[in-house]
């Protein structure tokens, strides 16, 4: 069973960003998955299932988000590089 929500925008928003507003609503939804990724919410295949792709594409498009993939404590990079 699938749950749907909706968002109410101003008509004109899309048309502010120069998007039609599928486009602006698609845009809305990664934007919304890859937030809830980025706090930790959703798992990367939760993410992707959310806007309907594969996993590797999901995380190959954090990069448009300036979302790492992975994101480890400096502490925790520290000492693999030193066991390393």
């Amino acid at each position: 069973m699938s749950l749907e929500f909706t968002v109410q925008y101003p008509e004109t928003f899309p048309d502010l960003l120069g998007d039609t507003p599928e486009e602006f609503e698609a845009e809305a939804k990664w934007a919304m998955a890859v937030k809830l990724f980025e706090l930790k919410r959703l798992s990367s295949g939760m993410a992707a299932m959310l806007v309907g792709v594969d996993r590797v594409t999901f995380l190959l498009k954090l990069a448009d988000y300036g979302v790492p993939m992975i994101d480890l404590p400096d502490a925790e990079l520290m000492s693999d590089i030193k066991n390393a």
